[in-house]
């Protein structure tokens, strides 16, 4: 019986519908009834002795242990995650047999870190905003009401009273999640690329930057609620566009109770084990957390060749729009058959929008250069979903169409994502790719360039488990490189040891039948990025995978690049 994650939920997330704690705890299947019960006795009894007789539990069993949770109110959640964490001492003890804890003595403490922590000023800015049907937002240095162009802001300090407060001047503006496995920053840089086109100041936050009207705010992984917040706080922006990691929705819970739209773009295997999700279905079920905020007038967006995906469609309250790249297959004809059903699919060359018994053509997939001429499937896929959210959104069809014709796979408009350059002789394609799923559809257009001998540069961060890692190399050598550079993550060890996990895809390689000779490891990304030119030589295609030092990779090019740099010259430091 171990204690794993304690933590608390501020915003809609996997267990419950708002904030709340939760706690994960590993234990074996014959002790999990008796601490269950145990820890549901005695939360209840902590939360009737605290005032809190109102918040209600919920709990998720998963493989190996539990997901104990509950509601709280917003302005105490560092003294609900106490609360938690004392009604499971009392499940341990009495699944070791043990008497429980003193009850009074518990709720003392308790108490007085409730009243240290509670906000009055808060609570009266939520309500007045609720009132009002427009957005609050809170963290440790800020609260907010409206959103973008329409919000305003004080010093966590110096919240006002809602008679303070010029209602007349507070809004909403649009807002979209963009969650799943593969795709999220290329969909939120093509959806906020068509709201631009549309004359629309568009924000955005992704794993790389938080970006207003084209131009960077900051730069980091922003794909959490804190990112989000600082997006939605920004009083330029028009339509938020926010990029929604797993990690925040299990860490924290989504940044907005409310969306427009959201998307789910495909539920592939990759950071399982965490946080009591150890499969596919756990997974999908993380990601159609954004179908619960999004309002009954909404739109969600789902991949319709995603057999999990079409499972759980019916967790919306607003309007379900599909996006398919096999449209013919019978699966996705049925999901047409529902009423008011409509889909954007690849149908052969064309891009089309389905409705009933209707079908228009859009626009042609070899005029939008993301996608290769559609050799790069994955992108047409994330193309459908920027076009069904932004039709969502009432963006003009040919606004759309016009960003998508002027997007290019550069390292300007869309970097590190299927980024295809020539460089002394060379093609360098350069993308993200960070599990088998995004490996796969990488390698699938990879294998459409012409090339001499081909070069791949990948390696893995340490927050997945040996079996993942050798599905990646696996995954790897599908591609039969005629070499292999592994890469060190040094930022990304995440408690493993330095060199173990290249050891690890050094290992599975061998045992494939990958040639020695051919498989070399480097210390870092840009050391990878160095050996994987030293070895280049004219007709080269060399499939770079980048993950930590990106800008430093770019720079390195664009200094040979200057340089007039050949495959087989020196690569000068």
């Amino acid at each position: 019986m171990k204690l794993l994650s304690s933590r608390r939920l501020t915003g809609p997330n996997l267990l419950l519908p708002g904030e709340g704690a939760v706690l994960d705890v590993a234990l074996e299947t014959t002790a999990a009834d008796l601490a269950l019960a145990a820890w549901q006795d005695r939360l209840r009894d902590l939360l009737d002795a605290v005032g809190w007789g109102a918040e209600s539990p919920a709990i998720r069993r998963f493989s190996g242990g539990l997901s104990l949770a509950f509601s709280a109110p917003p302005d105490a959640l560092y003294a609900a995650t106490e609360v938690n964490e004392e009604a499971w001492r009392a499940a341990e003890a009495a699944a070791a047999g043990e008497p429980l804890p003193s009850l009074g003595e518990a709720v003392e403490r308790l108490r007085a870190a409730i009243e240290q922590e509670r906000q009055p000023a808060l609570l009266a800015l939520r309500a007045a905003a609720a009132e009002r049907c427009v957005a609050f937002l809170a963290d440790g240095d800020q609260v907010s009401v409206g959103l973008g162009v329409g919000s305003l802001s004080w010093p966590a300090g110096e919240i006002p009273s809602p008679e303070e407060v010029p209602w007349e001047r507070v809004h909403d503006v649009p807002v979209v999640l963009v969650t799943g496995t593969n795709g999220k920053t290329t969909t939120v840089r093509l959806l906020a690329a068509m709201a631009r086109a549309a004359g629309a100041v568009a924000g955005l936050t992704s794993t790389d930057r938080i970006e207003v009207d084209g131009a960077v705010i900051d730069r980091g992984d922003f794909s959490g609620p804190g990112g989000a917040r600082t997006l939605l706080r920004h009083p330029k922006v028009e339509m938020a566009i926010l990029e929604t990691a797993r990690g925040g929705i299990l860490r924290r819970g989504l940044a907005v109770r409310h969306a427009d739209a959201a998307v789910v773009t495909n539920v592939a295997a990759d950071h399982l084990g965490e946080f009591g999700v150890g499969d596919l279905e756990g997974l999908a079920d993380v990601k159609m957390v954004v179908a619960r905020a999004v309002h009954p007038g909404g739109r969600l967006v789902l991949n319709g060749d995603d057999p999990l995906l079409v499972a759980r469609s019916g967790a919306c309250a607003g309007t379900v729009v599909w996006f398919s790249l096999d449209p013919e297959r019978p699966a996705f004809q049925s999901l047409l058959r529902r009423p008011k059903t409509t889909a954007w699919v690849l149908h052969g060359a064309e891009i089309e929008r389905w409705h009933g018994g209707w079908k228009q053509t859009l626009g042609h997939v070899e005029d939008i250069p993301v996608t290769f001429g559609g050799s790069a499937r994955h992108n047409v896929a994330n193309v459908l979903a920027a076009l069904a959210l932004g039709s969502g959104l009432h963006l003009p069809i040919p606004a759309m169409f016009s960003a998508l014709r002027t997007l290019h796979g550069t390292l300007v408009d869309n970097p590190g994502r299927g980024n295809l350059l020539e460089l002394g002789g060379t093609k360098i394609l350069i993308d993200y790719a960070h599990n088998p799923h995004g490996l796969t559809a990488i390698l699938a257009l990879a294998v459409n360039l012409q090339a001499r001998r081909r070069l791949l540069l990948f390696g893995q961060a340490g927050d997945r488990d040996d079996t993942a890692i050798r599905d990646l190399a696996r995954t790897a050598w599908s591609f039969r490189p005629d070499r292999i550079v592994i890469k060190e993550m040094p930022e990304m060890l995440r408690g493993r040891r330095e060199g173990e996990i290249p050891a690890l895809l050094a290992d599975e390689l061998a045992r494939l039948g990958a040639p020695a000779d051919a498989v070399t490891r480097a210390p870092d990304e840009l050391e990878a990025v160095r050996e994987a030119l030293t070895w280049a030589r004219p007709g080269d295609l060399l499939l770079f995978l980048v993950h930590t030092r990106r800008d430093a990779v770019f720079q390195l090019l664009e200094r040979l690049r200057d340089a007039r740099w050949q495959a087989g010259q020196p690569v000068a430091r």
